[in-house]
């Protein structure tokens, strides 16, 4: 069995060739797609040369949408798009956002992109901000940002909030006083001092009077 089979394009067909070229496809390919649709069959020398006027229309229709590719990609070069959707309370949206949503939204928005051209690893599933790729053909292209907000004002938590923890404060170290306040203290205990001491003297002239009055007594 041939690995891979010759077959004229009757028409262009995206990533294979254009409409006059002959190209190497896969058995499977040819005969599941390409020759059931007559879109391919075997080369002849008489059909290449019917197909030469075809071919060059195609080719100044490819050097067109290039130029015209290479003109949306400067236009959309960061630009950023919005879609709303409905959501739960955490922001999982009730449908995701497919590269057709976003498709969608871009033409709307005045950029003229085929779903194809828009590169989405997997669907966006919750209110978030990404980055999308939009690319034509190999070497063609742009990044994006897609902003998908909710239909209603929601709270999403926070991890610090979710948490359910409280942060605690560390308690205040104590402050160390200062000279006017030491100086004040001191003064305040030499008062103090001074007081008692006062206190104690007095204490021993009125003992000693009454002493000499019990002596004359006798």
């Amino acid at each position: 069995m041939a690995r891979s089979y010759e077959l004229l394009l009757l028409e262009t067909i995206e990533n294979l060739g254009l409409v006059g070229d002959v190209v190497k496809v896969r058995p499977g390919f040819a005969r599941n797609y390409l020759l059931p649709n007559g879109m391919a069959e075997a080369p002849t020398a008489e059909k290449i040369e019917a197909l030469k006027e075809a071919r060059a229309i195609a080719e100044a229709q490819v050097a067109k949408q290039r130029a015209d590719r290479e003109a949306l990609i400067a236009r959309m070069s960061g630009i950023s798009i919005t879609l709303v959707r409905a959501c739960n309370d955490q922001g999982i949206l009730y449908g995701a956002v497919t590269q057709r949503d976003i498709s969608d939204q871009l033409i709307s928005d005045g950029y003229g992109v085929d779903m194809r051209a828009v590169r989405l690893n997997n669907p966006i599933r919750r209110v978030s901000t990404e980055t999308v790729t939009i690319q034509f053909g190999r070497d063609l292209i742009a990044e994006i940002s897609v902003v998908v907000k909710p239909d209603r004002i929601i709270e999403l938590e926070t991890p610090a909030s979710s948490s359910g923890s409280t942060e605690t404060q560390p308690d205040a170290e104590p402050t160390e006083p200062t000279a006017e306040a030491a100086g004040e203290a001191k003064v305040a205990d030499s008062k103090s001092k001074g007081k008692k001491a006062g206190e104690s003297g007095g204490g021993g002239k009125s003992g000693g009077r009454r002493r000499d009055k019990a002596a004359a007594a006798e």
